[in-house]
């Protein structure tokens, strides 16, 4: 049986929840990323407005700040994103057998043989979409297709809104005039390669011997090769266990201030120990990144006694920081990572001791700050 993927690509996603939380920003050019102020950082997203002047995803913030300087830039609350995230998966989980959720924005869906439940499978890609704008107020468009690859490059192909439907057997015909870099996963190096050798259209690639593109980019030659023909996968990957939660701090100036940077360290923990209650989850190794401002950087782990402490997380990050930091040169980045993970299971006791009572605090702070914000509530040192 042929594959039917869906590829859902939610547009604009973090403007568009900008624009949920406050109405005002509609019609005009929103850039959501780094503070243009501050001269560092990039784009995350910018609105169609904003693209008019030459904006795009992964710009650095000082040039689009050049080209847009009446543009309205935000820094973005990346837990409101993941609230609307889940909101539509939530959407998705009912109506589709297999979902792989590639990025906060994005989701590939397998609805292959559900033409029986859903009839025409390009008008229940409308209800779909429907349903999401009904619901949630997100726009998205729908790619569909016989693999991962054809799904992904129809859902780009008539955004905003838009939902283009490959039939099998034309994926050929449909890729062969569109540009070599509308590939997904050809970077700026593979495509400046593939235009010196005089590969402009996927139709160019596909036109040459399989054995050509092997010979001329090694073991990626033949996959390039293979989807300019309309070949791929149509297999979903199941969601992967986490392997990790890290948050780092890029400073707009360089610190040398160890105190300074000892606060972001106390700030950062609390951040990952939020995330690691959320999971129910408790680490076993923690670690930093720490980044000099000439760009030296290095990492330190250690493994402990497993918890979801945000003290106990801290003051081993701590000992970690001060027996790194060992140059009397500015720091660029810090950053906390966690891993090797198990559940947490609460066990019921006749009596509960002070570590009993604590663990029942920090689940109780994990609540408030999902309902109130992360901000509502400090944890102290002592």
């Amino acid at each position: 049986m042929t594959k039917t993927i869906f590829h859902l690509d939610l547009d604009a996603f973090f403007v568009s929840v900008e624009r949920i939380l406050d109405p005002s920003l509609e019609g005009k050019p929103v850039i959501v990323g780094a503070d243009p102020s501050k001269g560092r950082g990039v784009i995350s997203a910018c609105s169609y407005e904003a693209r008019k002047y030459g904006l795009h995803s992964a710009m650095p913030i000082n040039q689009a700040y050049k080209l847009c300087p009446f543009g309205i830039y935000l820094s973005g609350n990346h837990r409101d994103y993941g609230r609307f995230s889940h909101s539509v998966k939530k959407i998705l989980e009912k109506y589709a057998p297999v979902i792989e959720q590639a990025s906060i924005d994005e989701f590939y869906m397998d609805f292959t043989g559900c033409s029986k439940i859903y009839g025409n499978l390009f008008q229940f890609a409308g209800t779909l979409q429907k349903e999401i704008w009904d619901k949630l107020s997100l726009p998205c468009s729908i790619g569909i297709g016989s693999t991962r690859t054809i799904a992904k490059i129809c859902s780009d192909f008539n955004k905003p809104k838009g939902i283009t439907y490959i039939l099998p057997g034309m994926e050929k015909e449909f890729l062969k005039r569109l540009p070599a870099e509308k590939l997904p996963g050809i970077g700026k190096v593979t495509i400046k390669n593939l235009n010196a050798k005089g590969f402009y259209t996927l139709g160019d690639i596909a036109a040459f011997p399989e054995d050509y593109f092997i010979t001329a980019f090694g073991k990626h030659g033949s996959d390039l090769w293979r989807k300019a023909n309309g070949e791929g996968s149509g297999f979903l990957n199941p969601p992967a266990k986490r392997k990790s939660i890290s948050k780092e701090r890029t400073y707009a100036e360089d610190v040398l201030d160890k105190n300074e940077i000892e606060r972001t360290l106390f700030d950062l923990a609390g951040k990952v120990c939020q995330v690691l209650r959320e999971k129910n989850w408790l680490t076993s190794t923690v670690g930093i990144k720490l980044r000099y401002s000439d760009f030296n950087t290095l990492t330190r782990a250690k493994t402990i006694k497993p918890t979801d402490d945000d003290k106990i997380i801290y003051e081993e990050t701590l000992k970690l920081f001060r027996n790194a930091f060992t140059r009397r040169v500015a720091v660029r980045l810090i950053g906390i990572h966690l891993s090797n993970f198990s559940e947490f299971n609460e066990q019921e006791v006749l009596f509960e001791d002070e570590n009993i009572v604590r663990k029942k605090m920090l689940r109780a702070v994990t609540k408030i700050r999902n309902k109130y914000g992360y901000s509502s509530l400090k944890i102290g040192t002592n």
